[in-house]
């Protein structure tokens, strides 16, 4: 049986701000003492299914792209939405618990770690990994406890990725990581300070591919300064992430991660299982998850970031591209 809609009235998107009074009510919900539902029984509920939803965005790029993309799938399955921007998680995921948020894309491992710390203290063990099966079970098992569903997971995955230049990897014949390992060419890697200790990271590079690691040039993840230290030979290779549209920009070509050194990040939606848990919502979303891909991102990134369109408008390109809603 189809989910039950309303029809009296259009379907219409709005794009909100944080407003001084919601993001009062959030701070109150992300500095109270204990999880808002964890352990309530919420697990148990039934899914709701609320015909206004409103869509987080964490406020940057990829993430308004995924909300737009979301809202115009709901809003073709029946439902009005309203988009709202909260740059914070602390305080956006609270808001997801309480229902004053709907719905938010978010990453497999990197939420899963983020509500295992929340709920054990920070220096629970990852429960993140490569393994994207296990990955799920343990993200499903900790936001059942908030009262949240994990909807399935879709192709495209924003993880972090290892970029060298085109030129240098022509040179060196250069297309994995293990490749450069094999290679033994001294690297020095642009990146953030926290990639001397992180697994992921410069640790990782040398266990699990060999890669010699000359020293850490700490200009940040994917920044502006970090691509040109490549581009221009300062340094050989930058840590970013693989939806990074403007890599072509700098002249820079990503390393395949051959041996999965990198957590399952896929692209997840997180739903209020009492508010938008039903199966209206989760076959909307569905829809594109089966199409969308790691490529298809990091061009609709490129498009904002390098071209200067509005994320709303390239959303509904693609959407429209694949047929996931109407052309005209």
């Amino acid at each position: 049986m189809s989910p039950r809609r309303t029809v009296q009235s259009p379907r219409r998107t709005v794009r909100t701000p944080l407003a001084a009074a919601l993001l009062l009510a959030l701070t109150a919900a992300a500095c109270g003492t204990g999880p808002s539902l964890e352990n309530q029984g919420t697990v148990t509920a039934s899914p709701g299914d609320s015909k206004d939803l409103t869509i987080g965005s964490a406020g940057f790029t990829e993430s308004d792209l995924l909300a737009q993309m979301y809202a115009l799938l709901l809003g073709r399955a029946g439902y009005r939405t309203k988009i709202l921007s909260v740059t914070n998680r602390e305080l956006y995921e609270p808001a997801l618990e309480s229902g004053q948020i709907d719905v938010v894309p978010e990453y497999a491992a990197t939420f899963a770690d983020w509500l295992n710390a929340k709920a054990k203290g920070a220096d629970a063990r990852t429960v993140g990994s490569p393994d994207l099966d296990a990955t799920m079970k343990a993200l499903r098992e900790l936001a059942a406890r908030r009262g949240l569903d994990v909807l399935d997971p879709g192709r495209a995955v924003d993880q972090n990725a290892y970029a060298v230049s085109a030129a240098y990897a022509r040179k060196h014949r250069l297309k994995t990581l293990s490749d450069l390992g094999r290679a033994k060419l001294p690297v020095r890697l642009a990146a953030g300070d926290e990639c001397v200790q992180r697994a992921y990271c410069a640790p990782g590079l040398k266990k699990t591919y060999g890669i010699r690691i000359t020293g850490i040039d700490p200009k940040g993840l994917g920044t502006t300064p970090s691509k040109r230290a490549v581009q221009n030979g300062q340094d050989q290779m930058v840590v970013t992430t693989t939806t990074d549209g403007t890599l072509a920009e700098f002249g820079l070509v990503i390393l395949a991660d051959d041996k999965h050194l990198q957590n399952a990040d896929h692209i997840v939606p997180v739903v209020n299982r009492s508010r938008a848990g039903a199966k209206g919502v989760r076959n909307a979303l569905n829809r594109l998850n089966t199409v969308l891909t790691t490529r298809d991102l990091a061009s609709m990134n490129e498009q904002v970031d390098s071209w200067r369109r509005l994320p709303e408008d390239v959303a509904k390109n693609y959407l429209k591209s694949r047929k996931l809603i109407p052309a005209g």
